[in-house]
């Protein structure tokens, strides 16, 4: 869409995305889609021939730890401090998310 958006362009927009805009929103969206796509159109004159796909922006080694193996609470240390846990079947109790 090539150009300068048009009142009637934002409102065709609008009622595709459902949103329900007054006059003033409607006038003061039609500069800012502009300048958008104005914007959009920049990037894509942006010459990327020859530039490798990246999966981030950066290139910085992971932050993370080695994962080590190490001892952790055993199942009756945890739920003996779980209220109203079923400690004959090792299980928690929580409230009921769905009804």
């Amino acid at each position: 869409m090539p150009g300068d958006f048009t009142r009637a362009d934002v409102e065709r927009i609008a009622a595709l995305a459902r949103l329900e805009l007054t006059e003033q929103e409607k006038d003061s969206m039609t500069p800012q889609l502009s300048r958008v796509l104005a914007y959009a159109e920049q990037v894509q004159q942006v010459a990327t021939a020859g530039v490798p796909p990246t999966s981030h922006a950066l290139q910085s080694p992971g932050t993370g730890r080695d994962d080590v193996v190490q001892p952790s609470l055993s199942r009756d240390d945890a739920l003996s401090q779980a209220p109203e846990a079923d400690l004959a079947h090792g299980l928690f109790k929580v409230p009921r998310v769905l009804s």
